[in-house]
């Protein structure tokens, strides 16, 4: 028997007359499948996964396994409607606490339509996604048995300020939640779920390592979801952390050229996390550190990052000025050749010079003047 997901963050959800996913027993997962060109775009992307040699079966593991297409009854009641199979990601656990991340500070692709493109730009500026490279789009936090999620509405969750979603990203792992973000969070399970050799930053690595060279795929809208269970984490044992990539509804050819949008804003997230591990207990953060950019690492109960690949593209900040065409408060002025620069930012590879949120990057050397800002 199929049922409203308990545990979604983000998305349509289903209801009395409204259209959404649903899930059944046996740890399936049900979409409506979109009848224009999303639809069939999302299928195909899916259908691409298991047989792609340009893959790798270790990132294979960061999509949700893939059971082909059913008809199946519309939870908006009206009738037999072609929903994606997928993997009910929730499945097994009790009381998880889950992070939708829309990854990139631009969600819509060059060959949208005029009308897409705006409406998504203006979700792009009332949120963090320009600034930060991803945004939250929704979330739920455990806190215990008798307080049960925090849950802020997915509204609410989208227009969450560049301070606002720092905060999240801590009380994400604290203890200490509650049901304003007046306090400050303890971060009390950040190393066991952000850190770690099986931790969040570390299969963020592994994704990043694996889009600094993909050239496949452009992938629009698309979503990290991040996943563990706090009371596995009290009672000493794994929590479970993990992050599986969601919603390709926008994915698009890649023609030989690497995801500068997407690798932006994963860079971006990747170094708040590490911030957080670095400074679990601090809520504003003061680095100022220079290094030779081929020998700058950091590492985290084993897990090294190396720096020098985060500084290309930050927040998809595309870095050939000779393919730039900007576009200036909403401006598109050449879609067909729009790059993956925002805010009109450009710079020659060979003599960038990156200046975001006190981050000045000139290729050579890195100067991190941070306050509480990556």
């Amino acid at each position: 028997m199929l049922k409203v997901p308990q545990h979604q963050v983000a998305g349509h959800e289903a209801g009395v007359g409204k259209l959404g996913p649903l899930v059944d027993e046996s740890g399936r997962f049900y979409k409506p499948l979109q009848g224009d060109e999303r639809g069939s775009n999302e299928v195909a992307f899916y259908s691409s996964l298991p047989v792609h040699s340009g893959i790798p079966e270790h990132i294979r593991r960061f999509f949700p396994t893939f059971y082909g297409t059913e008809l199946v009854e519309a939870s908006d009641g009206s009738g037999l409607l072609l929903h994606l199979v997928l993997e009910d990601l929730a499945l097994g656990r009790v009381n998880p606490s889950i992070m939708d991340i829309k990854i990139g500070s631009r969600t819509w692709a060059p060959e949208a339509s005029e009308k897409y493109i705006e409406k998504c730009l203006k979700k792009d500026r009332e949120s963090s996604s320009l600034p930060l490279g991803f945004r939250i789009s929704g979330l739920q936090i455990y806190r215990s048995k008798e307080l049960g999620f925090w849950k802020p509405g997915k509204k609410a969750a989208q227009k969450l300020s560049t301070e606002e979603v720092k905060l999240v990203l801590r009380r994400f792992v604290s203890s200490n939640t509650l049901n304003d973000l007046d306090s400050k969070p303890d971060c009390a399970f950040a190393s066991t779920v952000y850190g770690g050799s099986t931790g969040i930053l570390s299969q963020l690595l592994e994704l990043k390592a694996w889009f600094e060279d993909q050239t496949i795929f452009h992938l629009y809208s698309c979503s990290i979801l991040v996943i563990f269970e706090k009371e596995l984490a009290l009672e000493g044992k794994s929590p479970g952390a993990q992050i599986k990539l969601i919603d390709f509804a926008h994915v698009y050819e890649g023609r030989g050229v690497i995801d500068h949008n997407f690798l932006g804003g994963l860079c971006s997230l990747i170094k708040f996390i590490y911030k957080i591990l670095t400074a679990p207990s601090e809520s504003k953060i003061e680095v100022s550190a220079k290094a030779d950019q081929k020998n700058l690492t950091a590492s985290d109960n084993a897990v090294v990052a190396d720096l020098k690949n985060l500084s290309d593209s930050d927040n998809g900040v595309e870095t050939d000025q000779k393919n730039l065409t900007a576009y200036d408060n909403g401006v598109v002025t050449d879609r067909k050749n729009l790059p993956d620069s925002d805010n009109g930012v450009a710079a020659d590879r060979k003599s960038l010079t990156n200046s975001h949120d006190g981050v000045v990057d000139d290729h050579k050397h890195i100067t991190y003047s941070v306050n509480g800002v990556s």
